[in-house]
């Protein structure tokens, strides 16, 4: 029976992603030939043999007397065994079939879903190394005769050696067969440690394998006909050395469990008997598991010289304290008259991470139970290591299953804590609250008194209190130990013991000089108080070898809590000693690093700190384990990231045109007419567009616009010009500028010709502001701000703001008395940002920045509002910014006391204010003069012209601040672009859309359509299903173009997100549009990620 060891979908390997069932319809249409009439004959016999088989156990029960329930149970047990065997049989089967027919099922599911493909498909990051299964297909025979010789030239033999009643076991059958071992995928880390390569090898093995045994003395026969194995195999080639063969050693293991299934034969066929099966399957994971799935290893050294314990077993990442705290909406499974009365669970909950499994106890008849455990694992590996956690109904019989949830462990320890709610998965309803704590590794003592003063502070319903170090003992070898009577050599093994926990190592046989090279694991709650006590006995116990004791205190005074030495043994021989390496690391939990706070403390007074919204610690019975401890003293300022408010401001002038082509023609052009021109313009992923000129071909616009801008490298701001007609609008011409010469220059005043036409050509006014804090400078900005007039009505910022919420404080619960979902809303006048939604937490902590544009920040108020899940309110803020502009340096950073919430609810912000310092205020020459080459201030001040050598920019989409004449955000779209090199094809993948606007009170009925320009006869258009009522839909639907790369990277994906709409509807149709250029993508790794839609408005 093949059994799912919690793999999941990124790392399941190839056994999730081969399409088992499409394999099985494969074969079962495949026709088989007609056999001969001889073979025939015999089959018709057979069957007839086989049926007086069947009938004789009836005819014997019933002549010597037998109850039918014996027969009837036999034939319930061959059932089963047959129904257990087909189905081996049939996956075996399924399976190398589809690794013989990969590529083909692989091309035929286009739109499958991730899990359905194999690991090269989903992750650019994961190669597929054809190469590699070529060369072991090639091998396999070869390794077909290796195995037979070790099996039975040295196994064989070793085992008639063990056991007198196996001394007629032989090998009557080794065959490999011809299938070989697949490696469907490898990735490589090399980002972590500059001394290894970590590779992690997605393996699958679906082989026609062939091993019969056989016991000749009791005439017994087994074997093994078939094998599947799949799972992930992490080999770490360390360390790496300047001499041949440039690797020390090969260490390989499975971070999870694989799959195994096995097609056993001979007298073995009693364990696909059901409940045999499982029990068997069971059994062998487990031996597969202590030999090669985490914490064990199999290490190979290339060299002599090497510290192979240490290999094998190495310092561990770190140690992750779960703190299981509750859970809620569980399903109940104890229901009353066969389900028509619901009850409820006696839920408990199993948590996993590698071999490490623990058990909470359970809660009688409660689904909203209370746990307050706290468990404690080490990790070994980072990325790979996960934990699971189920939940279960405690039952007499058989417990009932109530979900599961699972946590990369690597997002803890980027995090260092994370306390969230999570919901359980494969069940209706039901989450788990749990607080995960990523503790770090110190080689040194000095936090050691602090780390077991806090550990006093918490407390938990576990009867093991919190470690405040672990310790890593490596046993190497013994040397001169005392014989056995008779002047025998002893099989020495060691017991090591702390207080209550004991390890015991391997045996080393016959030998007084044994070599174990065994490493362990131990949790120290105070190293000061403990003792390490070890034992060296033979393997009947009974025979003390030698003893020692070694107190913990000698660790904390060795350079980096190390002692590597020899130990001379107690009540041994004279020269008895043994050879142990001992490394203590004390748990240190950062909590200044960490990014979340505590779900739900209490909060103490608003007017207990120090100034103004200030917040000081008390002593609360919140926290993780319902103990008292104190609460970490929020911060009275800000942390943001070094890169914030550094964007900057790009100001466009659209003045004129000159000399554009005539369009509208007469009598097939021979009558020249005029055009209707407007402009386009793209910029950083907002899009502007300038109102029509009617009949004109030299059209004056004299508009205006603005857009923040991220100074990344990469970018243009790109014109487009065209003639508005009824039908389709003829293009007039088109010119992209870099986005470092407009920086560069600060200042452009510059006639530009159009391309890809044969006449005109626009005149701007490109201005990078600067951004000041001299608030002097904001009354000559607004006055000359008062001076200036544009067609489109828009008048020019005088500041910009930035903006980051980074945290929120004692919010008051929902109605229901659960914690809230809490968004925070941040407007100004009429452009408003969304923050996330944190999850369940009182104090929720986003860490995000926003920025505006302001036109006068002494009349404008920031408003932020907090909601559950944006529905109730949970209270709201109005900052005026003429109290920014009292602060030093135009900055407000503080804690602000909510309106419409609890006295103690505060929100932690920070609003920076830059003057923009436009030069125009200065040089006050109107930018409409016909002075192709600069532009000349009343005072004689020269402002600068064109500068080639400038820095690089790149923009991120922010909404239009030109008075409504310009576009706005209007929601973002998630895309998936890159080009499959193995299918030569380029493909789009339209995931999802979020925050789209309504286009009527029943909401919008949203759609995808793109085309990839240049394309005259539109053969790429493309476009997604419908979406009804549905603001945030999904979509998932991937599209593919026969392109070559080189023809890709010279395309344009137009997308624009629609509204469906009837022909004589009123409603709005297009929602928001954006161009992507697939030049500036890396389209050979393929990027995923959210683009924002921008609004297009006359």
């Amino acid at each position: 029976m093949e059994k799912d060891f919690a793999m999941p979908s990124r790392d399941a390997g190839p056994s999730g992603s081969m399409g088992f069932g499409d394999a099985n319809a494969a074969l079962a249409e495949d026709s088989l030939p007609s056999n001969p009439p001889e073979e025939r004959a015999v089959s018709v016999w057979w069957s007839f043999a086989k049926c007086l088989g069947t009938l004789l156990p009836v005819y014997l029960a019933g002549y010597f007397g037998f109850s039918i329930s014996i027969v009837v149970f036999g034939l319930m047990v061959y059932m089963g065994w047959k129904h257990s065997r087909d189905a081996k049989v049939m996956r075996l089967k399924s399976a190398m079939y589809v690794l013989d027919n990969e590529r083909e099922f692989t091309t035929a599911k286009v739109f499958r879903s991730n899990r359905d493909l194999p690991p090269w498909v989903n992750f650019p990051d994961v190669e597929k190394v054809e190469w590699l299964n070529k060369i072991l297909q090639q091998a396999w025979p070869f390794v077909g005769q290796y195995l037979e010789k070790l099996l039975v030239d040295t196994i064989a033999p070793a085992i008639r050696a063990s056991n007198t009643h196996l001394q007629t076991l032989s090998f009557t059958k080794v065959n490999l067969g011809d299938k070989a071992m697949k490696v469907v995928g490898v990735k490589a880390h090399t980002e972590h440690d500059k001394k290894q390569v970590l590779l992690d090898l997605y393996v699958s093995y679906a082989g026609d394998v062939e091993i019969n045994v056989e016991i000749k003395k009791y005439f017994c026969k087994a074997g093994v006909k078939g094998i599947q194995l799949h799972g992930k195999l992490r080999v770490i080639l360390e360390p790496l050395i300047g001499d041949i063969p440039l690797v020390g050693a090969i260490t390989m293991f499975f971070i999870r469990r694989p799959k195994l299934d096995i097609n056993w034969t001979g007298l073995t066929n009693l364990l696909d008997i059901p409940g045999l099966n499982a029990m068997s399957d069971t059994m062998i994971m487990d031996a597969i598991a202590a030999f090669l799935v985490l914490p064990n290893r199999l290490t190979v050294p290339l060299v002599a010289d090497l510290h192979v314990a240490q290999l094998r077993s190495p310092l561990p990442r770190g140690v992750v304290r779960i703190h299981l705290l509750e859970a809620e909406d569980l399903t109940a499974k104890d229901t009353v008259i066969k389900g028509l009365i619901d009850g409820k669970s006696d839920p408990y909950a199993v948590l996993r991470v590698g071999t490490q499994t623990f058990t909470s106890h359970h809660v009688d008849s409660n689904l909203n139970p209370q746990w307050r455990e706290m468990f404690e694992v080490i990790v070994h590996e980072v990325p790979g290591q996960e934990l699971e956690v189920e939940v279960f109904d405690k039952d007499p019989d058989q417990d009932d299953f109530l979900g599961r949830v699972k946590i990369d462990l690597d997002i803890v320890k980027r995090a260092r804590v994370v306390d969230d709610w999570f919901n359980l998965k494969d069940v209706p309803s039901g989450s788990v609250h749990l607080r995960l704590e990523w503790l770090s590794l110190l080689p040194s003592a000095e936090r050691l008194s602090e780390v077991i003063q806090r550990n006093r502070n918490v407390s938990c319903k576990t009867s093991d209190p919190p470690s405040a170090a672990i310790l890593a003992v490596y046993l190497d070898r013994a040397q001169d130990l005392p014989m056995k009577k008779g002047n025998k050599d002893p099989s020495p093994m060691v017991q090591l013991s702390i207080q209550d926990t004991t390890r015991e190592s391997k045996t080393s046989y016959g030998t007084n000089n044994p070599v174990w090279e065994d490493a362990f694991t131990f949790f120290i709650q105070d190293p000061s108080r403990q003792d390490i006590d070890i034992q060296v006995k033979d393997d009947d116990r009974a025979l003390s070898l030698g003893s020692l004791t070694i107190p913990l205190a000698r660790l904390l005074t060795s350079p980096d809590l190390t002692m590597d030495q020899w130990f001379q043994l107690n009540n041994s021989g004279p020269a008895s000693r043994i050879y142990i390496k001992t490394i203590l690391r004390v748990l240190w939990l950062n909590e200044e690093m960490s990014p979340t706070t505590p779900v739900s403390p209490h909060p103490p007074s608003p007017g207990s700190g120090h100034g103004a919204g200030g917040i000081t610690s008390e002593l609360s019975p919140g926290g993780v384990s319902g103990a008292l401890k104190p609460v970490p003293t929020p911060p009275q300022h800000t942390t943001p990231d070094s890169d914030f408010g550094t964007e900057g401001v790009l100001r466009i002038h659209l003045v004129e045109a000159h000399n554009l082509i005539a369009k509208d023609n007469f009598m097939g052009g021979m009558v020249k007419g005029k055009s209707d021109p407007y402009v386009k313009i793209r910029v950083g992923g907002v899009a502007f567009r300038s109102h029509t000129i009617k009949e004109n071909l030299n059209p004056y616009w004299n508009e205006l616009y603005e857009v923040i801008l991220t100074q990344l490298p990469g970018q243009e701001v790109q014109f487009e010009l065209y003639d508005k007609d009824l039908d389709q609008d003829d293009f007039l011409g088109r010119f992209r500028l870099n986005l470092r010469d407009v920086i560069g220059s600060q200042f452009t005043d510059q006639w530009f010709t159009l391309n890809d036409v044969k006449s005109g050509r626009v005149h701007l006014v490109l201005e990078w502001l600067p951004r000041v804090t001299d608030l002097p400078r904001l009354e000559q900005v607004l006055q000359f701000q008062s001076q200036q007039s544009y067609q489109n009505k828009v008048l020019p910022s005088a500041a910009v703001l930035f903006i980051y919420v980074e945290r929120a404080h004692g919010l008051p619960l929902k109605k229901s008395g659960k914690e809230p979902k809490v968004g925070a809303e941040i407007a100004l006048k009429g452009i408003s940002y969304r923050t996330k939604v944190c999850e369940r937490s009182m104090s929720p902590r986003w860490d995000e920045a926003f920025h505006f544009l302001v036109r006068d920040p002494r009349d404008e108020i920031l408003t932020i509002k907090l909601s559950h899940s944006w529905g109730q309110p949970l209270g709201s803020v109005a900052q005026p910014l003429r109290d920014v502009l009292a602060e030093p340096d135009l900055v407000l950073d503080r804690w602000l006391s909510l309106d419409g919430a609890l006295p103690e609810s505060q929100i932690l912000l920070r609003a920076s204010l830059k003057i923009l310092d436009t030069q125009l205020a200065v040089c006050r020459k109107v930018p409409g003069d016909d002075d192709v080459t600069g532009v000349t201030g009343e005072e004689g001040d020269d402002i600068p012209r064109r500068d080639q050598a400038n820095p690089d920019l790149r923009h991120r989409a922010v909404p239009s601040h030109a008075g409504g004449e310009g576009g706005g955000v209007a929601g973002q779209v998630k895309l998936s672009i890159g080009y499959s090199i193995e299918e030569s094809r380029l493909y789009v993948t339209v995931h999802s859309c979020r925050d789209l606007p309504a286009c009527s009170k029943d909401g919008s009925d949203p759609y995808v359509s793109f085309i990839l320009l240049p394309d005259k006869n539109r053969t790429t258009k493309r476009k997604t299903t419908i979406r009804k009522r549905d603001l945030n839909p999904e979509f998932n639907e991937r599209f593919d173009f026969d392109f070559s790369l080189e023809e890709s990277l010279q395309r344009r994906l137009d997308l624009s997100v629609k509204n469906s709409v009837s022909f004589m509807s009123r409603e709005r149709e297009l929602i928001g549009k954006v161009l992507v250029d697939l030049d500036q993508i890396d389209l050979n790794s393929g990027v995923t990620q959210w683009y924002n839609l921008t609004q297009e408005i006359n």
